[in-house]
């Protein structure tokens, strides 16, 4: 006698299902996180006068960029709206992308908060921290009683 093995149809149809659903769940997590996980990238570096923050903000107007310094924080904020649009003669085809960003810096003690300048260029946002300068030239003598 020849034994065969029963093959259930119900359970392969649910693992086609599962296959299914898993493929386009890992779809729709990396359209999520292109679109809502937007941070730009940050380089920073010291000179000699001042710090300096570059932020790549390719595409994004500076009116949708908010900088802003509170308890020595300085916090870097806006939102992304790309919309790409293509019209052939055979097809159309639109795509866009939004989402906000934030991005925060602690800054050090002896920094001119008053003084901090920004200017967008060619999508590269430079933020200029100046430090506060100590008068090292002026010696104030103090005689004891």
């Amino acid at each position: 006698m020849l034994v065969t093995r029963y093959r259930n149809p119900i359970r392969n149809y649910q693992k086609r299902v599962d296959l299914f659903n898993q493929f386009f769940n890992t779809l729709e997590n990396e359209e999520t996180k292109e679109v809502f996980d937007f941070t730009p990238s940050v380089n920073t570096r010291e000179g000699k006068e001042a710090y300096h923050i570059d932020v790549d903000l390719p595409g994004i107007d500076k009116a949708d960029v908010e900088i802003s310094v509170d308890k020595n924080i300085l916090t870097i904020s806006g939102k992304r709206e790309l919309k790409e649009e293509v019209k052939e003669e055979n097809y159309y085809r639109v795509e866009s992308s939004y989402g906000t960003f934030s991005r925060s810096f602690t800054l050090p003690e002896k920094v001119d908060i008053e003084n901090i300048r920004a200017a967008s260029d060619n999508g590269v946002l430079e933020i200029i921290v100046p430090k506060l300068t100590v008068l090292t030239d002026s010696v104030q003598k103090i005689e004891i009683e």
